[in-house]
């Protein structure tokens, strides 16, 4: 009965009252009163129930088929920038994101469901890293628990401030406001800190994961291990402009595992086994959550409403810039038509076809919208470590980019640019490598660019917003009225 127990603190902890309008605090799951928090933490094979739960958590359902966790989030952020394209309104999933409308309102759902899913993960891992002194077991399993705990809590103060504070500025005091850090499982109302305090603790949480992780072997791709914190540890470090360490850390990162091959890349790309994935989500065929998940919005084949309405395109400029002779070139169709589709896999019936639509991610089948979620690749590695050292004026950022971009593209030669025209190169394979993953929108806020959707196959009377200048107020997320409200100590962004 004891271990029932425990099984059933999990579930509430992480699916009950996620959007339940009367919650005493808005950070809340339950009321604490109600569950004995001490008990996940009781054993590490208690602490492990809790680091799968979370593992879990980026993709569950939550409340409603547009937001179906992370993928959600990337959906979000994909739809904000000029390389990921709405090809119709469909069934209106994520279009007031596409207009820049959802961001900028307090009030609306979906944004609220954004930051209050991110500071969930983030309590969720305080209940770990808070409790582990007191839980009983092997030490290797405690550190490896407090690890992924440090390593998510990490991510999601990461992802959190990128959306909800300005840019971070490499060589500045960055004194602007951040997002509240959470270090306790109940914490108490407290004023925005500077974004660099965020940054700090940010790096801190990843310095002290990789200790953590030292040695631990993980089950699958789906948990943390050392690389996945050391590669975070690389994006972090490129956003602060810490070539250095953010070059470092890539290299250190991708070492073991290997780029697809063409044929995988083409036929396999959505499989979390692929030697290249560092970390995804994978959903169990009893765990699976259709119309809510990640393939159900961006795959080509599941027969949604929202996929045979809208498939998702590439800006056709982007396409039109990949050379012929690389494999990514194949995963869009510029006649929208899909004839060379990856083996075994046919279009939805009765869906619509529009050009230059993707067909990158693949979901199990047409009655089935399951498909692994990359949250992070060895090929970013490969173009971080470029990025910083092109930005560095390294000679090696050539040679980093050309043993990468070889393995897309066998017609591929040693880039002979330097300056500026190498870190362009670099930063257009990167747009056509992690097209679709959730990336151009931070990467236009990082390097504070514009929103430029002009002169592709945006339809401008669907996207509205065609242009946006760097710097403007609307890159910063507006922070939900709902936490406002339940911490009056909480400054609204402009």
């Amino acid at each position: 009965m004891k271990t029932d127990n425990k099984l059933i603190l999990i579930i509430l902890i992480f699916v009950s009252g996620f959007f339940s309008s009367c919650e005493k605090d808005y950070l809340e799951e339950l009321p604490t009163e109600e569950i004995a928090s001490d008990t996940a933490t009781e054993t590490t094979e208690n602490l492990f129930l809790v680091v799968n739960g979370i593992h879990r958590s980026l993709y569950l359902r939550y409340g409603s088929n547009r937001r179906g966790g992370v993928g959600a989030f990337m959906m979000q952020v994909e739809a904000l920038g000029e390389d990921y394209v709405m090809t119709d309104r469909g069934n209106n999933r994520f279009i007031n994101f596409y207009k820049w409308i959802d961001n900028r309102d307090a009030s609306d759902t979906d944004n609220r469901f954004t930051y209050r899913v991110y500071y969930r993960i983030i309590r969720n891992a305080n209940t770990i890293i808070n409790g582990a002194d007191q839980a009983v077991g092997p030490v290797e399993q405690k550190n490896a628990a407090v690890g992924q705990a440090l390593t998510y809590r990490a991510w999601a103060h990461f992802q959190l401030v990128q959306l909800y504070a300005k840019r971070y500025v490499p060589g500045a005091v960055n004194s602007q406001l951040g997002i509240p850090i959470s270090l306790i499982v109940d914490q108490e109302p407290a004023e925005r800190p500077t974004v660099e305090a965020v940054y700090a603790q940010v790096n801190q949480d990843l310095d002290d994961a990789i200790i953590a992780l030292e040695g631990y072997s993980r089950r699958n791709k789906s948990h943390l291990d050392k690389s996945i914190a050391q590669g975070l540890k690389a994006r972090v470090a490129l956003v602060q402009g810490n070539y250095t360490i953010a070059a470092q850390f890539a290299e250190t990162a991708r070492a073991g595992y290997t780029l697809m091959s063409t044929d995988d890349y083409f036929n396999n790309f959505s499989n979390y086994g692929s030697d290249e994935w560092m970390w995804g989500s994978h959903e169990q065929e009893d765990q699976g959550t259709f119309f809510a998940s990640y393939g159900s919005h961006v795959s080509r084949n599941f027969s949604s409403n929202n996929i045979r309405q809208n498939p998702k395109a590439i800006n056709s400029t982007l396409y039109d810039a990949i050379p012929d002779t690389d494999i990514r070139k194949s995963l869009f169709d510029p006649t929208g038509l899909h004839l060379n589709l990856p083996q075994g896999v046919t279009l939805p019936p009765g869906g619509v076809k529009k050009p230059y639509t993707s067909q990158k991610f693949i979901a199990v089948g047409t009655d089935d919208s399951r498909m692994d979620i990359p949250l992070m690749r060895v090929s970013e590695m490969y173009l971080i470590e470029a990025e910083a050292k092109a930005r560095m004026d390294d000679p090696s950022a050539a040679n980093i980019l050309f043993n990468y971009a070889i393995v897309r593209d066998p017609s591929y030669t040693l880039s002979t640019n330097t300056g500026t025209a190498l870190l362009d190169e670099i930063l257009l394979q990167r747009r056509w490598e992690l097209w679709g993953e959730g990336f151009r929108f931070y990467d236009l806020k990082r390097m504070n660019l514009p929103l430029n959707r002009n002169g592709s196959n945006h339809i401008p009377a669907l996207a509205i917003e065609l242009d946006i200048p760097a710097g403007d107020d609307r890159w910063q997320w507006l922070i939900p009225q709902d936490a406002i409200n339940a911490n009056p100590l909480l400054k609204q962004n402009d």
